[in-house]
């Protein structure tokens, strides 16, 4: 077999390889006698048909099969032989086969770029200590209270946190269109389920009153259509109603599950499951600067085919949630970040022979598994599937590897508080 590499590009090859003639006759001719033996044709018995006989009936598809097995055989052969690794599916394109000729194809693929970087020595980390406090705790159980409010109809003008329900028709340049329109529809004035100039357009409106409201949608709006339009919406109150929150007390505690201990108790499970969400966050804020730096150290160029197979799933993903897609642009810059980081991390994965660790997995299982109502179900749900435990042995070994980042840099303390660290964005850009 003969095999010539061509590089294309930083990423592309391009092999051309020719199997011998002899190779090609030897499995064509072994696959002529295994069907002689099995055909049957009047006025002869069976496995006695003549050769060329069964070459005249069969001989086209008998030797395009030993094209396409052939090929299955010598291709990875040949790849492995010049120590490629393809990062997608190949591409074959195959000359016409004649029998007594070589076998000539051509392959097109992308590999695996390479990684040169697996540490992070000289750089610079700040890690989140944070101290809830009693001002965080009084915060949390006010958002439970607005969460548990009853609304009682008023029917002064309308004030922020009140909720109005209406019905609104949006135009655009004296046109409707698609969602731009709703009948007895709540909002709370302030809570940012409308647009805020929409939401500020309705404080001070009275019952039964309409009003028409200008709305400008932002230019980054998720309605790629309405992105960057302004719109006027017809709007009607139909009803206005004030918040009564429920009073912070022992019937509160137990409607949240405290069956003894009361509002003291109520506190004490509100600031642990605060100290939870903070010593996640903080860890996602380290994962995120650990992992952004690591792709700075590794600038490589990503495959196309994977690019362009990440910025698909993307796309579809937000559609199939209800979000309009954004441009193509909008999901390509994600998936380059997503791809490059999955390969930097599959090299470094692959080059160090990590494995799962499965008393790590289960450890990680039982603590995403402590938000739940049923922590049990949650762990025997992930275990039915392994598709489903993968992706929490993979969130394992990701953490080793970020662990062994931050063993390398150097790490800081940084104190600051609760809400500070809520505002941090973890996103990888």
């Amino acid at each position: 077999m003969q095999v010539s590499v061509e590089t294309i590009g930083t990423l592309g090859r391009r092999l051309k390889i020719a199997v011998p003639a002899d190779q090609v006759e030897k499995e064509f001719s072994a696959r002529l006698q295994r069907l002689s033996k099995q055909m049957r044709l009047p006025g002869f018995r069976p496995g006695k048909v003549p050769l060329n006989m069964v070459e005249a009936h069969y001989g086209g598809k008998l030797i395009e099969e030993v094209a396409g097995d052939l090929i299955q055989t010598t291709l990875y052969e040949a790849i492995g032989n010049q120590g490629l690794r393809p990062a997608g599916d190949p591409r074959v394109q195959r000359q016409p086969l004649a029998r007594g000729g070589e076998l000539q194809y051509t392959v097109e693929f992308e590999i695996y770029p390479e990684v040169k970087r697996s540490d992070l020595s000289g750089a610079h980390i700040d890690r989140p200590s944070v101290t809830v406090a009693e001002a965080d705790v009084d915060n949390t159980i006010e958002t439970i209270r607005k969460q548990r409010a009853t609304w009682k109809p008023v029917e002064r003008e309308a004030r922020l946190g009140d909720r109005v329900t209406i019905d609104f028709t949006g135009q655009i340049d004296g046109k409707e269109f698609e969602g731009g329109k709703a009948n007895a529809f709540p909002v709370v004035l302030g809570s940012g389920t409308l647009l805020e100039s929409m939401e500020q357009g309705l404080v001070g409106v009275k019952l039964g009153e309409a009003r028409r409201l200008a709305v400008k949608f932002p230019a980054d709006y998720g309605h790629k259509l309405l992105a960057g339009q302004t719109a006027d919406f017809d709007v009607k109150a139909n009803e206005i109603a004030e918040p009564i929150l429920p009073q912070v007390d022992e019937a509160l505690a137990k409607a949240l599950g405290v069956k003894e201990g009361g509002v003291e108790k109520l506190r004490a499970d509100v600031k642990i499951n605060l100290q939870r969400e903070a010593a996640t966050r903080a860890r996602s804020v380290v994962r995120t600067q650990a992992l952004t730096l690591l792709l700075e150290a590794n600038p490589i160029e990503v495959p196309q085919g994977l690019l362009d197979a990440e910025a698909k799933r993307l796309k579809e993903s937000a559609l199939a949630s209800g979000t309009d897609a954004a441009d193509n642009a909008f999901y390509e810059k994600r998936a380059r970040s997503r791809v490059a980081l999955g390969l930097i991390l599959g090299e470094i994965i692959r080059n160090r022979g990590l494995t799962p660790d499965a008393a790590q997995v289960r450890a990680r299982l039982e603590e995403m598994a402590a938000d739940y109502e049923s922590p049990a179900e949650f762990i025997k749900w992930h275990y039915e599937k392994p598709e489903r435990l993968g992706e929490i042995e993979s969130l394992v070994m990701e953490e080793r590897i970020v662990e062994d980042l931050l063993r390398s840099a150097q790490v800081t303390d940084k104190p600051m508080s609760f809400q500070e660290l809520l505002k941090i964005d973890t996103a990888i850009q």
